[in-house]
């Protein structure tokens, strides 16, 4: 099972239509896909017409039962999806309660604890992170294989880059490990001198953490998210949908080559 995390200290970069995006494809390609909302907005849960606000059970109550996890309890939490090979484990409105009860017993390492009970249910897990540093974004870090940073194309979303590159430096030196980190430029518009420049900059300042690639703007996204369907699933020939498809590629081509590496290594 390999884990990813889709994360940046700033809002509206594409973090919850990447996350969809990426499980969809993963899915139309046989993959058992988990998505997980770890952001209090609950984005991701109400991309698939479940609301936050309603819902009884969630990612808080692996939280509230992390002492008497199990199987079952977080099978029982797992909702389903338009896309037969999607689950996701949503968010509730108290999870915005949770930075307040502090990062103390064993809270950073809930979700890692959650996924060694459901690695065989499941080949990829999605983790949609809020924009906060927290414990729910330290969770998601400590989880993953692979971090994925979407940054828009302008210029304010750099900073919030800065930021999660930092948040990640700090992590690394803790936990005396370095975690993958991909940036993926998105929400391009080639026929603005503001989307072009911050391309630029982007590559220029972070060279080959850059993806090669670019998502741009595509209203499909915003149709596809309207019917609550996958965007691959929506329009499987869409611009956007090929760029995610690009990307999705070239994870997979880098999660067989730290594989490799690792096997040299043993």
């Amino acid at each position: 099972m390999q884990v990813w995390t889709v994360s940046n200290q700033k809002g509206g970069v594409g973090k919850t239509t990447t996350t969809v995006a990426l499980g969809g494809i993963a899915a139309e390609s046989g993959l058992r896909v988990l998505l997980i909302d770890l952001d209090p907005h609950g984005s991701l849960t109400s991309y698939f017409r479940h609301d936050p606000d309603s819902l009884s059970q969630g990612v808080y109550t692996l939280f509230t039962e992390r002492k008497k996890l199990s199987h079952s309890i977080i099978s029982g939490l797992i909702l389903s999806t338009p896309h037969q090979d999607i689950s996701l484990l949503p968010a509730t409105t108290p999870l915005a309660t949770l930075e307040r009860q502090g990062i103390g017993d064993g809270m950073g390492l809930v979700i890692s604890k959650v996924l060694s009970f459901v690695a065989y249910d499941f080949d990829l897990v999605i983790i949609d992170c809020p924009p906060q540093l927290g414990v729910l974004m330290v969770n998601a870090l400590v989880a993953c294989e692979e971090l994925i940073i979407p940054v828009q194309t302008e210029f304010l979303a750099i900073k919030g880059l800065e930021r999660i590159l930092h948040t990640l430096n700090m992590l690394s030196h803790s936990r005396k490990q370095t975690l993958d980190y991909i940036i993926v430029p998105t929400m391009y518009d080639r026929r603005t001198q503001a989307s072009v420049g911050s391309l630029r900059a982007i590559r220029n300042g972070y060279g080959e953490a850059v993806w090669p690639g670019k998502i741009p703007i595509d209203t499909k996204f915003r149709d596809a998210s309207r019917e609550g369907l996958p965007p691959s699933q929506y329009d499987s020939a869409g611009r956007g949908v090929e760029a995610y498809r690009s990307l999705y590629n070239y994870l997979n081509q880098r999660a067989r080559n730290t594989l490799a590496m690792q096997h040299q290594g043993a």
